[in-house]
């Protein structure tokens, strides 16, 4: 397979401007889970910013299991999180969920989310692979670590090596979280294949308080940078709120994951 490592014999590293992911530096991309206006996603910027992430993050398409849900602010959400990218300098990921808003989404952001319902929908993926632009790729919530390569080979083959993959927690018998984060993914992914790959404990756990024992475990495990829900006022939040960190807990989590990335060889540059 294209990305496995006896065909590349080294780690890839997906650049985007200064940053490197993949490499020595763990990365951090924080932010809200959906852009609900102008203020909440501004104020959630500059904290990102201010406690050393490196990338916003924030939903413009929600995929959401109710259709009665918020379903996110649409291209006026991309257009905000372009206005905050002007503000603070941080590179923007956001979720693509249509194949009809390519074009729209690829204007905007600077890396593109493939989220955990999409992972096997192979006719998007073929598209994305005509793109120059690097994809987080989610593993699906009921996809193996195979099945969920695969789907990294469908963008790789079709011209786009730029591929990140995410462990975002798989659905298991266990409900007293929300997932359960595969913690075994990463370091196989890091030993079988030369992609880089980030942890979202967020919704792997689905409860805030588990949210920074789970980074620091991804991390260590080899993990090359995680993604994280922040919001300002996680109460007020109109998606996935009980899972949002804090700005206060996101800057502490930062504190700790300093240290951690110490004792594996990796440097979070703030």
């Amino acid at each position: 397979m294209l990305s496995s490592v006896e065909v590349e014999k080294h780690q890839k590293i997906v650049e985007l401007g200064d940053i490197k992911i993949g490499g020595d530096e763990l990365v951090i991309m924080a932010g809200p889970c959906a852009v609900e206006s102008r203020e909440q996603l501004l104020e959630a910027a500059k904290y990102v910013k201010e406690y050393g992430g490196h990338i916003l993050r924030g939903g413009a398409f929600k995929p959401r299991t109710s259709p009665y849900s918020f379903q996110g602010l649409g291209e006026e959400g991309l257009k905000l999180l372009a206005e905050a990218r002007e503000e603070t300098g941080l590179k923007v990921v956001t979720e693509l969920m249509d194949s009809d808003d390519i074009e729209l989404v690829n204007h905007y952001a600077d890396i593109i989310q493939i989220g955990s319902r999409n992972m096997q929908n192979y006719g998007l993926l073929k598209k994305l692979g005509r793109l120059e632009k690097p994809i987080l790729l989610k593993r699906g919530y009921s996809a193996t670590i195979k099945e969920w390569i695969l789907a990294a080979e469908y963008i790789i083959a079709h011209g786009n090596s730029q591929v990140i993959l995410c462990e975002r927690g798989i659905r298991t018998f266990e409900t007293a979280t929300r997932n359960t984060l595969d913690l075994n993914a990463i370091a196989w992914i890091k030993e079988m294949t030369d992609l880089p790959i980030i942890i979202d404990p967020s919704h792997g756990t689905g409860k805030r308080s588990l949210v920074a024992p789970l980074a620091k475990a991804g991390v260590t495990a080899g993990a090359d940078g995680i993604i994280v829900e922040m919001h300002p006022y996680p109460e007020e939040a109109l998606c996935d709120g009980e899972q949002s960190l804090r700005p206060e807990e996101f800057a502490q989590m930062i504190k700790e994951l300093d240290r951690v990335a110490q004792a594996v060889d990796k440097r979070l540059v703030v």
